[in-house]
């Protein structure tokens, strides 16, 4: 019964995970969060296993969590999944169990029942007229720009390197 399990588990075709920079144009990197098995100790612990995932419209962007499916055949020797949906964009928290939006420990109506009954402090964020994400494009958002590794240091500046 356990080694089926681990079969199934291997052959997981959907799998949920967190967009992470890529450097392979036309794709996203995924990190997906596992509990392996260790045999020995009989236990679990965590592991990361990373995806190179087809996106070439770059829907993601670093920090999302997106749903992945397995392709039938891989593209590349690295691209052997797809992205189906930008699931929670990063920064847009959802209660997944009740679909309320969610600010630190509280949903956000339960916040603005408070500010009804008690008065809108000066200096609350008003969610309703905030802009969506990536208005700040080139000015502190820099997740678009195409990343590289910077394998040493030199007097040219590289703002983009991973």
């Amino acid at each position: 019964m356990a080694v089926m399990s681990r079969l199934v588990a291997k052959k997981a075709c959907i799998l949920l995970g967190e967009c992470v920079p890529s450097l392979i144009p036309g794709t996203s990197k995924i990190r997906v969060k596992r509990l392996k098995l260790n045999e020995n100790l009989l236990m679990y612990y965590k592991h990361d296993d990373f995806y190179h995932v087809q996106d070439p419209n770059k829907v993601c962007k670093s920090g999302d969590i997106v749903l992945i499916e397995e392709l039938s055949e891989k593209v590349t020797t690295s691209v052997s999944h797809k992205l189906v949906n930008v699931i929670y964009p990063l920064g847009d928290i959802t209660d997944p169990i009740t679909k309320r939006k969610v600010v630190g420990d509280k949903y956000r109506d339960v916040l603005e029942n408070i500010d009804k009954q008690f008065g809108e402090s000066e200096s609350r964020f008003v969610y309703e007229k905030a802009k969506s994400r990536g208005w700040q494009e080139d000015k502190r958002d820099f997740t678009h720009q195409d990343s590289y590794i910077k394998y040493h240091e030199s007097e040219e500046d590289q703002p983009y390197a991973v």
